[in-house]
């Protein structure tokens, strides 16, 4: 339909019940009048059309299982209800032409698919190596013409990256596959833009939490064929709320202090004849203490220290989920977030300790939620922001500390949305 027709159909509530499962009933006018807005800048760009579609995919907060993924490990992830909308139309032209709000218009030729290293790092790259992986795979694309807008906090821990790209590996399924890839393959694929295009390393947990949604547990013993399951958990039952906190520091320019974990977490990996850190035991790891410190030093000994004993808590954790030990639930996420701040390293970046936006959350949290709630380091770390579980009862002191240091907007309560990477119409 086109833009008029489009509009009119959200207006007269065709998709109310669409938007109430992706962002809960008292969300639906705002997303009704945030659709529409996407719709007219769409149309501002690129003229009106007849066969506009609504594409979204979420953010992710991460739950269990800090720098894990990448060494293979096992992760416990939720898609909220933070997201990336775009309206997508189908072109002749060849070209893939996306413009998200804030952000210049990028152009990516469809035959020509190559790694370009000056655009590590942009956007660009997320479209053109989600692409290239659909072709390598034996997928179809062409020309689409896109305007995306985004309430994901970039560099926050809640993956805007990672929605981005299983948002374009969406729209392509839908508009030139008659959406057969799988919300796995997609996850896959947005994983192998970021790694190889983007250049970033990143594991797999990001993408999969968005393009699969809900909450969901995954093994990546085997990368190729993660073993996913979805659980139920509901935030009501535990008598908590999801507290997002936004530090103001973003990991956005610090690539260099993300990357150095999976890096390191590898390097103890070849001393035991392997590529990654799992299958090796804590016991090995610490009867080869010596060694291990002289040869890649002490923080690389603590980073697999960390992943080890952490890869061992995600199991503990889906095991409290499962049973409903809400008690056991929160200790385990705050052991993990202890292990993080402590072996894992990544709650502020060593070459700027004046700077310590997370820490100080942190420590507010404990303070306010000891005995009853959970908080933890959030997604990669080095700034962004910290997950805590606040009792119900406890929501608005948490968020009148909060925002009485970090601002006003800046304790975020989500929701963990039930559906992944979709197209809404």
């Amino acid at each position: 339909m086109n833009a008029a027709a489009l509009k009119q159909w959200i207006l007269d509530g065709k998709l109310d019940e669409k938007f109430a499962v992706l962002y809960g009933k008292d969300q639906i006018e705002t997303q009704k009048a945030r659709y529409m807005e996407a719709v007219d800048a769409f149309v501002e760009l690129y003229g009106d059309k007849e066969n506009l579609t609504l594409f979204s995919a979420p953010g992710r907060t991460e739950i269990a299982g800090n720098h894990t993924d990448h060494n293979h490990g096992r992760v416990v992830a939720a898609s909220v209800n933070l997201d990336v909308i775009a309206v997508a139309s189908k072109n002749d032209s060849g070209l893939i032409r996306i413009k998200s709000k804030g952000y210049r218009m990028d152009t990516v030729d469809t035959g020509d698919l190559e790694v370009k290293p000056e655009e590590d790092n942009k956007a660009i790259s997320l479209i053109r190596g989600t692409a290239a992986r659909f072709v390598q795979k034996g997928l179809k694309i062409g020309g689409l013409d896109a305007y995306t807008t985004s309430n994901v906090l970039k560099g926050s821990g809640l993956s805007s990256s990672a929605a981005f790209e299983v948002l374009v590996g969406t729209i392509l399924n839908h508009t030139y596959n008659e959406g057969a890839v799988s919300p796995v393959a997609i996850a896959q694929y947005a994983q192998y833009a970021e790694n190889v295009y983007f250049g970033k390393p990143s594991g797999l947990m990001d993408q999969m939490a968005s393009s699969v949604g809900s909450v969901i547990t995954i093994d990546f013993a085997d990368t190729e064929a993660p073993v996913i399951e979805q659980m139920d958990f509901d935030l009501a039952d535990m008598g908590c709320a999801l507290c997002i906190v936004d530090v103001g520091g973003s990991h956005a320019d610090l690539t260099h202090e993300y990357a150095a974990i999976p890096v390191e977490m590898k390097q103890v990996a070849s001393y035991f004849g392997k590529e990654v850190l799992r299958g090796v035991t804590c016991r090995e790891l610490l009867d080869n203490a010596p060694a291990v410190r002289e040869k890649f030093g002490d923080r690389a000994f603590l980073r697999a220290f960390h992943f080890i004993n952490e890869n061992e808590r995600v199991g503990k954790i889906v095991d409290a989920i499962r049973s409903k030990d809400y008690d056991a639930f929160k200790r385990l996420l705050i052991e993990s977030g202890n292990s993080s701040f402590r072996y894992l390293q990544n709650v502020y970046a060593n070459p700027v300790p004046q700077e310590q936006g997370m820490s100080i959350a942190l420590a507010i949290a404990e303070q306010v939620l000891e005995g009853r709630g959970a908080w933890r380091v959030h997604g990669g770390g080095f700034g962004g922001t910290t997950q805590n579980f606040v009792p119900f009862d406890k929501v608005e002191e948490f968020r009148r500390e909060i925002e009485s240091v970090f601002g006003e907007g800046s304790c975020h309560i989500l929701s963990i949305r039930s559906i992944g990477g979709t197209q809404v119409l």
